[in-house]
């Protein structure tokens, strides 16, 4: 597969007009377009030409468009090509059975001439989007010292080229997350919700994520239960009516609870681990891989000093090997170290241990989280500047990022 411009496409639909204005958009663009109106010549046409994307309609005489995919994805790989069904059909039905049968996008027409290629090739590209919604812990931080970095408690979310979508904990950033996917339009979606505990900086925003409250969505929340305590009574605590007044009961969406332990899962079709965590209680890490890519979310999580009496060998090889040559590492690094001195067992790492980690694990790329609500954004630029500095003596090829609410990183 071609990883840069210009793309090879081949389009196959029975109107002519259509492959006329497919083709005027894509070769405006610098691109190779070739074609035809015949769904029985296709999947000879492209086995030999070998395009990097065929572009399919569905409605088509003798084979349509989803058993040309079908019929395709038993020759070809995801990464030798790339299916993307171009449809007049809207239906939720049609893009769940062209994702079934090998498709890696659905795009509905009448196209947009301005966006189309565009959208093409981010599915070519096939690039995870990594978003952070809040990157503060234990509480919100309101006020002018948290502009830059943003005052809202975790959440951060992965959103797939399938579409799959995956949230990371319920703090105040959820309803960040929620008025965007609601400005944007985005109604109708099914989610997944990953929640490392239920401390209530990562779950008392839950209730204000609007698609719970859509008939015809579909929410999945996954997460470690406490004992004889399951994540779907977690939630519903919070919300009883003495302390909320929408309870569980009102949902609109059709939302559902998943128990997970410690080990591999498949969640919409891609897999995830997880790890249980030093921390308070029981608390998850997750790996998420994607192809050749992962990210990795571990907060909260306590790695104690080598000198401590509670400082566990094990665990940290374990923690080593769970987030070893990732992408992306998105970690607890409440404290400067200096402060970590008076914070021992609170379930907190410091900056220094989280360096040692990323550097000692060949992790890509660090991301520094889950700060302090007494730190200022000046504070977190000191702990950013101090995991570079300390990266950099290393000769490091890890990278350390600090990101903000908003920031998007695509992988």
């Amino acid at each position: 597969m071609n990883d840069t411009n210009p793309y090879r496409f081949f389009i196959t639909d029975d109107d002519p007009g259509t492959i006329s204005v497919l083709t005027h958009v894509l070769e405006s663009a610098g691109h190779t377009v070739e074609s035809t109106t015949s769904s029985v010549e296709a999947a000879g046409i492209i086995k030999t030409m070998r395009p990097d994307c065929a572009l399919i309609d569905i409605m088509m005489p003798q084979i349509d468009g989803l058993e040309l995919c079908r019929e395709l994805r038993k020759i070809f790989s995801s990464d030798e090509l790339k299916i993307i069904i171009v449809s007049a059909k809207p239906y939720e039905f049609d893009r769940r059975r062209a994702m079934k049968f090998g498709a890696d996008g659905f795009l509905t027409k009448p196209i947009n001439a301005m966006t189309f290629e565009a959208q093409v090739i981010e599915i070519i590209q096939d690039r995870l989007e990594l978003k952070f919604w809040g990157v503060r812990g234990t509480l919100p931080v309101p006020g002018p010292e948290a502009l830059k970095y943003g005052g809202n408690t975790s959440c951060v979310t992965l959103d797939f080229p399938k579409e799959q979508f995956f949230i990371f904990d319920a703090g105040t950033g959820i309803k960040a997350l929620s008025d965007s996917l609601l400005g944007a339009g985005k109604t109708r979606k099914d989610y997944k919700a990953f929640i490392s505990h239920p401390h209530w900086d990562h779950i008392n925003a839950l209730p204000f994520f609007a698609p719970l409250y859509i008939p015809g969505n579909e929410i999945e929340v996954l997460g470690a239960g406490h004992d004889d305590v399951t994540m779907r009574e977690l939630i519903s605590a919070q919300m009883d009516d003495i302390y909320f007044p929408i309870t569980i009961k009102e949902f609109g969406a059709r939302t559902y609870f998943r128990n997970l332990n410690e080990g591999t899962f498949e969640v919409d079709k891609i897999q995830v681990k997880t790890l249980l965590l030093a921390h308070p209680g029981h608390c998850l890490g997750y790996r998420v891989e994607y192809g050749d890519r992962s990210v990795c979310y571990v907060t909260d999580n306590e790695l104690f000093l080598p000198d401590s009496d509670s400082f566990d060998p094990f665990y940290v090889e374990k923690l080593s090997n769970f987030v070893r040559g990732t992408d992306a590492l998105i970690t607890d690094c409440t404290y400067t170290d200096a402060e970590y001195e008076t914070k021992v067992g609170w379930g907190h790492s410091s900056i220094g241990q989280v360096v040692d980690l990323a550097h000692n694990a060949d992790v890509k790329n660090l991301y520094l989280f889950h700060h302090d609500p007494g730190q200022t954004d000046d504070d977190i630029d000191r702990k950013h500047e101090t995991a570079v500095e300390d990266l950099a003596k290393r000769n490091s090829s890890t990278q350390c990022l600090a990101p903000s609410e908003g920031d998007l990183v695509r992988i």
